[in-house]
């Protein structure tokens, strides 16, 4: 019996019954055992009061490393760019659309003055940059409280990550799906992380068959570059890589949290970890360090 550790939320779940079926068609026996964060915990204020670094991840994985679970299913975004010693991320599988949606209104077609919801800097920054004449809020809870909150007419439009949406058969709702050169993804967004304790045991081996890895390459590059830069800031960083023409394509982002200030580069390549690291040094050099400063 494999026991997965995550979050309760509805989005979580999914998430993890996902991975279960998934083993389960590999004829494993697998249950799933809730666990609650501080990131679930603390719903009072901004994210950036407290910090975003492992807020999602801690308490699921110190019962990965106590031997409680044998497995944890994360948003590949929640996790911080270093694992615990003892833990390793075993399988990334195929990811989810990366692009962030609109929910409520097209971007273009909110009038000025209009509220716009968000919980997250890098869309902040993003969103005045393209729309400075909008109104942008913070807005924090799960998938379907940040929807009720916009049909309750808290706010004119919201933004989500199409991934949620798609996941729990919402993708109705989507107004409009960014394009990552107007609103640069999370490092990470749409891609799940099954992680596992590192020791080579039945459960890190067994996952191991859930990688997908053009995924496990695109998110490797991404995470190399947020490494470059510092995966503790809280300064907006965005970045999305994909294969094209069997070449790994990165763009990234850095910009200042009232999107008055930004530096953006590309790189092509075929190794994650020089594509990513590289990428991030330009950055640096061009702008970022500033920014990030």
């Amino acid at each position: 019996m494999l026991v997965i550790g995550s979050r309760g939320s509805k989005l979580a779940l999914w998430q993890a019954n996902y991975i279960k079926s998934r083993l389960e068609a590999l004829g494993e026996e697998v249950r799933i055992e809730i666990i609650t964060t501080s990131g679930d915990r603390f719903q009072a204020g901004p994210l950036k009061e407290i910090g975003t670094k492992g807020l999602f991840t801690k308490e699921i994985e110190e019962a990965l490393l106590a031997g409680s679970i044998d497995l944890a299913v994360h948003s590949l975004k929640d996790l911080p760019t270093g694992n615990p010693s003892g833990l390793h991320i075993a399988a990334t599988p195929e990811r989810e659309d990366a692009r962030d949606a609109m929910v409520g209104s097209k971007l273009q077609d909110l009038p000025t003055g209009s509220r716009i919801g968000t919980g997250s800097l890098r869309r902040v920054a993003q969103l005045k940059a393209a729309r400075h004449d909008l109104i942008v809020e913070g807005i924090r809870g799960n998938v379907d409280t940040r929807l009720r909150k916009l049909d309750e007419g808290q706010f004119d439009a919201i933004v989500l990550a199409c991934a949620g949406l798609n996941r729990l058969g919402w993708s109705g709702r989507i107004a409009e799906h960014l394009p990552v050169e107007v609103m640069c993804p999370a490092v990470g967004q749409g891609a799940l992380a099954v992680q596992t304790r590192n020791d080579d045991g039945p459960a890190a081996r067994i996952c191991s068959n859930l990688n997908h890895r053009p995924t496990y390459e695109a998110v490797g590059a991404e995470r190399a570059l947020l490494s470059v830069l510092g995966g503790g800031c809280h300064v907006p960083i965005g970045a999305h890589a994909s294969f094209e023409s069997g070449l790994l394509h990165l763009r990234a982002i850095v910009i200042s949290p009232d999107g008055s200030r930004m530096v953006k580069r590309e790189a092509y390549g075929t190794d994650p970890e020089m594509v990513g690291s590289t990428l991030g040094e330009e950055l640096l050099e061009h702008g970022a360090r500033e920014i990030l400063g």
